[in-house]
């Protein structure tokens, strides 16, 4: 089975993780850190504060900048649900607007559109690992007090004009699950340049708690969502090889458009003039006629594993039931969640597995037309 992701990992991270724990220091302590400075290091911002995962980072950022019931946040619907979800959660409506299909980025007509004098906060997404076009959403809420929290999750390496993603707002949040270009088995990050912001989520994250005297004074209702120094130790493992992993995906996803472009029922992702893809994922659309899912199978039976790009969030029931969304009403995202297709892609892979994986994929296309 040629599978669709594996983390790259050795020697290092298993020392690393054996020094914690002879140390006897196991929760959040130097190791992440470390692990924040290098990570504010190389996004370009003051603060980095490691968090459990990608989600606790979003939702904590959310409630840094105060969103609560009432208020409105914009969020593109072509997204895992955590993205709507942290809004959910802060009792605030998620407005789902729709994508771009040649880049799964957010369409900013939807957006202006959509923006309203409740509008809090704007989540754009970096669709694995493409910069959403930062300049447009910033021109779209110019004159308007609103927050921007980049759900980075993917991003971690993409630039935008040079800037990286993840210092392009308010703050930004990052995953290290076992998917990402980077991993630390779970973990998140939240960076930022504001003051305000960073001393709320200091607080926060670690329940409310600011330590006096050898103790701690409670100032709020706080959170739980630190992160250890095992998961720590592992990022800065991880952190060593991220320049020549980027590398790698880049590398794979060039000979992927070139021997992709033979299969005209495939479209290869874009990257615009504007940004750098970090390639978290490797992600296809493929044509209406084809029936995807009956791919993925078919794909699986013959030892490829491949995926959905990701989810529609108007098309899943909990969205559908409360906020009255019908299907088909943001039509590009139904159109990914549909059609897309992510295809195997780390750095262990080399260019032979790539021509078995489009070798295989082009004879399953011939014989995967919808009924």
């Amino acid at each position: 089975m040629i599978r669709l992701c594996v983390p790259f990992t050795d020697k290092r991270e298993a020392d690393a993780v054996s020094s914690v724990l002879e140390s006897g220091y196991l929760t959040q302590g130097q190791k992440v850190a470390e692990f924040e400075r290098r990570i504010a290091g190389l996004v370009g911002t003051k603060y980095a504060f490691a968090t459990s995962s990608c989600t606790t980072a979003l939702h904590l950022a959310l409630v840094a900048v105060g969103v609560g019931p009432g208020d409105e946040v914009i969020v593109p619907d072509f997204t895992f649900p955590a993205t709507a979800n942290v809004v959910v959660q802060q009792g605030a409506t998620p407005v789902l607007v729709d994508i771009q299909l040649d880049t799964f980025t957010l369409d900013i007509e939807d957006l202006s559109r959509k923006l309203s004098q409740r509008t809090k906060a704007v989540l754009p997404v970096h669709a694995f690992g493409l910069s959403a076009d930062m300049d447009s959403v910033s021109q779209a809420i110019t004159n308007k007090d609103i927050y921007v929290i980049e759900d980075a999750a993917c991003a971690l390496g993409s630039t935008y004009k040079e800037l990286s993603c993840g210092n392009l707002g308010d703050a930004g949040c990052f995953s290290f699950h076992p998917r990402k270009t980077i991993t630390t088995g779970e973990g998140g990050m939240i960076t930022t340049n504001s003051d305000d912001i960073a001393s709320k989520i200091n607080l926060l994250r670690n329940h409310g708690g600011k330590r006096q005297n050898g103790r701690f004074e409670f100032l709020a209702a706080g959170y739980n969502y630190r992160l250890s120094d095992i998961h720590g130790a592992i990022g800065i493992c991880q952190l060593d090889k991220l320049d020549w992993i980027i590398q790698r995906r880049q590398a794979l996803a060039r000979y992927y458009n070139q021997i992709l472009s033979a299969i005209p029922s495939v479209r290869v992702p874009i990257q615009p003039p504007y940004a750098k893809h970090a390639f978290q994922s490797y992600v296809v659309l493929l044509e209406d006629k084809i029936d995807r899912d009956k791919v993925i199978q078919q794909l699986h039976d013959k030892g490829i594993e491949t995926t959905i790009g990701t989810y529609a969030l108007h098309a899943q029931h909990f969205f559908a039931d409360t906020y009255g969304y019908k299907k088909g009403a943001l039509p590009n995202s139904l159109a990914a969640y549909s059609q897309s297709l992510t295809l195997p892609l780390y750095p262990q892979l080399e260019k032979p597995d790539l021509d078995t994986i489009v070798s295989i994929l082009a004879a399953v296309l011939k014989h995967s037309a919808r009924e």
